[in-house]
This record gives C-alpha cells, sequence and structure tokens, in this order.
C-alpha cells in the first residue's frame, strides 16, 4: 500500500479497489453455429408463464442490481473494520483480496521437506534416517520432555550437533512440524543462533503457527528481530493475534518500517502506546529500532526508571540499538541473558564478557569462540577490571617464556571464575594447557591442566602426560577414561583414587567407575567389588534405560544422543547419577560415538 494512502477521505465519488474492467459485466456468449450441427428448437407446446405484473424498463442510468450474496454472519464478522484496515500492510491488503500468489518462490528453488537441517552426514551430521522408521509420538516425546540446560558441556555439544543434523521426519509426522520441535530444544538450550539457521532451512511459506513461534523466539534470542519478517509480513496478524499478541503486533510494525513503509510503522506504534497493548519501554524500543530504518525516524527518548524486570524483547532490541540497560535489572536475571547476549555482536564487550563465562561451562560457546573473546578485550583500551585482568593473564599463558610462570597464569585463570561459571576457566586455558611441556615439576597442577585440555577435547595432547602422572592421582583418573588408546584401568589404582577421594558422596569415584563399566575398561571382578563398596547399582532399569539400550543395540545413534540429552538435564553435576552416566557411555561407545563418551565421562570426573 502507498505510503500515506488511505481508504475514506473526501472525493465526490467512491473509487473501486478493483483493477479497471473487473467491475464490468462479462458480456453473454453469442450463439455460434457449428458445422453438422442440428438445430434443437423448443417443443411448441411448452407453458409460457404470464408475468405477474407488466414489465417496466429501467430508468435511465440505473445499474441492474444483482443478487444479494449468501454470506452468513459468522463470516461478517470476521470482515476488518476501516480502522483495521488502515493498520493493514500492502502484503495483507493483498492476502485479504485474494491478490497474493500462494508461493513467492520458483518451483526449481523451493527447498524439499524430506530432509532439513545443516550438518550432512559428510559434515558431520548423524545419518539422516536416524529417525526416519521412529514411532512419532516416541519422537515427539523426547523432544518435547528436554528442557533444554544439560549438567555437561560436551552432552550440551552432542545434543546440538543431533539436532542440526540433516534429518528426515519420523514416519507420519509432518516434516515442518519435526523441525519446529527440534527448534524449540534449541530455543531452551540457549543455541537461538543454531535454532535460527535451523528455521531458515525451511522456506517461509511453508511454516506453520508452531515453527513460526521458535522462529520469532530464536530471532529475538539472537538480537535479529528483522529475520522474522518474511513470515510476519507474509503470514499478516488475524485480529485474535493482534489483540493476544501485542510482540506480533510491534514485530509487524517494524517490518513495515524495514520494508519501506514508515509512515504506516509509525502509526501502528503510536496507536499500540496509545492503546497501552504492551508496557511503553518494550513499544518506545521498537519505535527507535523501527526508526532506524530512514525515513519517518523521531527521537525517542528511552526512560528505565520505571522498568522493574528485562525480558527478551528489551535485551534484544535494547542491545540492538545500541541503548545502555541499567546493571540493577540483571540482579537475579535468568540466566537468558547470559545464554543469549554471549553471542550478540552489537551487545557491549564489557557485558558479553560477563555474559561468557555460563555460555562457554554450558557449551554454547566453544573454547576458541571464548579465547577470541577475551583477545578482543585485551585489545580494548577502554575496558578494565577484572576482565582486562583475565585478558591479560591469558595473554601471559601464551607468550610467557617460562613454563612455570604459565602454568602460575593459568592456575589464577581458574580461580577468577566461581559457582556454575567455574568450568569456563578450564575452557578458556584449554590450548594455553596444552603448550605446557609435561614435567613431574607440574604434577600438582597436572590434574587442572589435563581437564583444561579435555575441555576443549585436546585428548591426544592430554594423553602425553600419561608418564608423568601418579597412578590413582585425579590426573590419572581423567587419562583413564579420555585416553583414546583404550586401556584396561589397574585395580589398585582405582583404589588408590578412591581412598583419596573427598567429593560429597565420594561422587567422583562413583562417576569413574560408572564411566569405567560404561567405556569397558574394567573388568567384571573389579566392578562388581567396586559396585558394592560405593553402591552404584548399576543394573537398576528404567523405561529411560531400556530405550537408550535398545537404541544403542539396533545402531541409531541420533536417538541415543537424544536419549543420552533427556538423561543428563539439570544445572548441576549433583543431579547426575552412576547409573545414568554408566547408561550414557555405554549407548555411545556401542553406536560409534565414543569420543564423546570419553569427553562427558571425563568431564564428570572433573566437574563432579
Amino acid at each position: 500500500m502507498p505510503e500515506g494512502w488511505v481508504l475514506a477521505q473526501d472525493q465526490s465519488a467512491p473509487e473501486s479497489l478493483l483493477p479497471p474492467g473487473f467491475d464490468e459485466p462479462e458480456p453473454a456468449p453469442t450463439p455460434t453455429s457449428r458445422p453438422g450441427a442440428t438445430p434443437v428448437e423448443a417443443p411448441a407446446n411448452r407453458p409460457v408463464a404470464a408475468p405477474s405484473e407488466p414489465a417496466t424498463a429501467p430508468p435511465a442510468g440505473a445499474i441492474p442490481s444483482a443478487p444479494a450474496p449468501d454470506v452468513s454472519a459468522e463470516e461478517l464478522s470476521r470482515l476488518p473494520s476501516l480502522e483495521e484496515l488502515e493498520e493493514l500492510s500492502t502484503e495483507e491488503l493483498d492476502a485479504l483480496l485474494g491478490l497474493k500468489p500462494k508461493f513467492d518462490i520458483p518451483p526449481a528453488a523451493r527447498r524439499s521437506l524430506a530432509r532439513v537441517g545443516l550438518l550432512a552426514p559428510s559434515e558431520g551430521g548423524l545419518p539422516a534416517r536416524s529417525f526416519a522408521r521412529q514411532p512419532r509420538g516416541l519422537v515427539r516425546a523426547i523432544l518435547a520432555g528436554t528442557d533444554g540446560v544439560l549438567v555437561s558441556r560436551w552432552g550440551h555439544i552432542l545434543v546440538r550437533r543431533a539436532l542440526v543434523s540433516r534429518l528426515a521426519a519420523p514416519r507420519g509426522m509432518n516434516p515442518v512440524s519435526f523441525v519446529a520441535l527440534r527448534a524449540g530444544v534449541l530455543n531452551r538450550m540457549g543455541e537461538y543462533a543454531a535454532a535460527r539457521a535451523l528455521v531458515q532451512d525451511v522456506d517461509t511459506e511453508n511454516w506453520n503457527d508452531a515453527l513460526g513461534n521458535e522462529a520469532i523466539a530464536a530471532f529475538i534470542g539472537a538480537g535479529d528481530p528483522v529475520g522474522a519478517c518474511p513470515y510476519i509480513r507474509l503470514r499478516g496478524l488475524s485480529r485474535e493475534e493482534r489483540e493476544a499478541d501485542p510482540r506480533r503486533v510491534m514485530l509487524s510494525a517494524i517490518c513495515n518500517a524495514y520494508a519501506g513503509e514508515s509512515a504506516r510503522a509509525v502509526s501502528q506504534l503510536d496507536s499500540a502506546l496509545n492503546n497501552g497493548i504492551a508496557p511503553a519501554i518494550d513499544i518506545l524500543l521498537a519505535r527507535r529500532y523501527a526508526g532506524a530504518a530512514g525515513r519517518g525516524q523521531r527521537g525517542v527518548a528511552i526512560e528505565w526508571d520505571d522498568v522493574d524486570e528485562l525480558n527478551p524483547w528489551r535485551f534484544a532490541l535494547a542491545n540492538a540499538v545500541g541503548e545502555p540497560i541499567p546493571e540493577r535489572l540483571y540482579d537475579d536475571a535468568p540466566p537468558y541473558f547470559a545464554r543469549a547476549g554471549a553471542a550478540m555482536a552489537m551487545a557491549p564487550l564489557g557485558s558479553r564478557g560477563e555474559f561468557a563465562a555460563r555460555a562457554a561451562s554450558e557449551g554454547i560457546l566453544s573454547s576458541r569462540a571464548l579465547i577470541d573473546l577475551y583477545s578482543t578485550i585485551y585489545a580494548d583500551e577502554a575496558l578494565n577490571g577484572a576482565l582486562d585482568d583475565r585478558a591479560r593473564q591469558l595473554r601471559t599463558a601464551y607468550i610467557a617464556n617460562d613454563p612455570a610462570q604459565r602454568v602460575a597464569a593459568i592456575t589464577a585463570l581458574w580461580e577468577a571464575f566461581e559457582g556454575n561459571e567455574d568450568y569456563a576457566g578450564k575452557v578458556l586455558t584449554s590450548y594455553a594447557a596444552a603448550r605446557i611441556p609435561p614435567s613431574s615439576e607440574f604434577a600438582e597442577q597436572a590434574g587442572g591442566l589435563i581437564a583444561a585440555m579435555l575441555a576443549a577435547g585436546l585428548d591426544r595432547d592430554a594423553a602425553l602426560w600419561a608418564e608423568v602422572v601418579e597412578e590413582g592421582s585425579a590426573a590419572w583418573a581423567l587419562l583413564a577414561l579420555a585416553n583414546p588408546r583404550g586401556d584396561e584401568a589397574s585395580l589398585s589404582a582405582i583404589d588408590s583414587f578412591v581412598d583419596a577421594d573427598e567429593s560429597a558422596e565420594q561422587r567422583r569415584s562413583r562417576f569413574l567407575v560408572a564411566s569405567l563399566a560404561g567405556l569397558g575398561r574394567i573388568d567384571g571382578d573389579a566392578l562388581a567389588a567396586f559396585e558394592d563398596r560405593l553402591d552404584l547399582g548399576l543394573d537398576r532399569q528404567s523405561r529411560w534405560s531400556r530405550m537408550i539400550a535398545r537404541a544403542a543395540e539396533v545402531g541409531n545413534p541420533a536417538m541415543v544422543a537424544l536419549l543420552a540429552g533427556l538423561g543428563m538435564q539439570g544445572d548441576d553435576w549433583a543431579q547426575m547419577t552412576p547409573l545414568h552416566l554408566f547408561r550414557i557411555t555405554a549407548a555411545l561407545t556401542q553406536v560409534g560415538l565414543e569420543a564423546e563418551a570419553r569427553m562427558i565421562a571425563a568431564e564428570a570426573v572433573a566437574r563432579a
């Protein structure tokens, strides 16, 4: 709809909205004679009804009236009002009038729904038909039941890999619904960039409501609200959605602004503010964001004084327009903002540094991404305080000539992180730890150095310490699990580790023995002895344990990965049981994912 166009105005005569010629009656067909055709005569005795009244010619200039269409009251109630018509964008008006084509993508360019995802098997993805023959109810239950947060960083990485693999939908399940379920798990994991990429592998025309909702959540979580515009403008908004979902109303206005309809966007947001469909701060941020599109830009003052909490919409738009968020709003804020903000390039560098600790501990950020972020922090002369100190320590951990200095800088970085984010210190120092030459001089720090290397999957670098570490020590336990050679652990070494274990409820010892059993690195007699001593209960069965064992038995790595994620839910390793760890490592090893099993097992012992 052109800018400034209105439906009702002072004019001499109403104008038709139809193209020329569409409002003219179709001419009656002219009888034609065909060769060989026999004319048909009317029966001679057919009665002719006499008119009840004399026929009269219509007045000159009168328009013959057509019979009234049969329209129900319900259909009339769904027609938009004049006020609603004025709010419609060009695309929405075209859709209302039936002028919009069903597909706006050439047939040759439309993407198939047979397999949807980012990673083909040749690129590291899991087998494409892993779910094709699985019961759709079971697959739906597993995906819907995964809340997203996993205790294991390596478990998180494995589940993400399974979800973004190029997969076929289970038989009988709508492929779009399958993608929506996968995107929902990614969103709950804090993997908004991955969820955004996954939903974009489906043509917008094919999105259903479930996928649309997950896509909007992914775009907002990734700080990219305009990414949802193709869906918002193609689909339009119903009257019910306008009343129930203020976020979509504001998104519609933003999308209109970035489509060149700035005046309409301003009108929509002004109307939203006057009607109070959402808190003023949300609408003002939307107005600031829409104003950045160009014409119609107006100065918008953002006041946070009366704002008591942060939500995803405020967080995304404030960062997108460079509006500082008061520090008080981060107090007691849920982890959502750390998971989303760590990967937002437009977020302030200092904030990203604070967010990154949790994101790296959980597996959202890779070790390389975290190291690159701290390199950027080091280069920013405007940053001071704890982040700058960590960046300088990290530089020392890499470039100091004396290995002892490098080890001192590494251990200082471990101590700089606390609570649920303490593992970020290991992730940050992973490659610096791999540069330390194995030496008995660092026997005391060997366990931490090996844990740091394994946080980035550097198992071969860690294995170089095998001749240096003391048998039965914490460093030995990590190597016994992570060493690619797969040597069987000695009974005496396990016994020494158990005797020295001071963790709560001897959790490290229980995780060690359960993982060794899952990886097949302990003999049956030794396992029986330690199972009684540590009360492991590895023989217990549950519906979940039977499902993951069956998936491993039939060689289905994608199903095993998702079931492993289902069994690792939680935000603390205290919520993990030796039984679950045993079943997970055993199943992963059986389906060819032994490397992931080894990393999960070593992480469990390191973080218990």
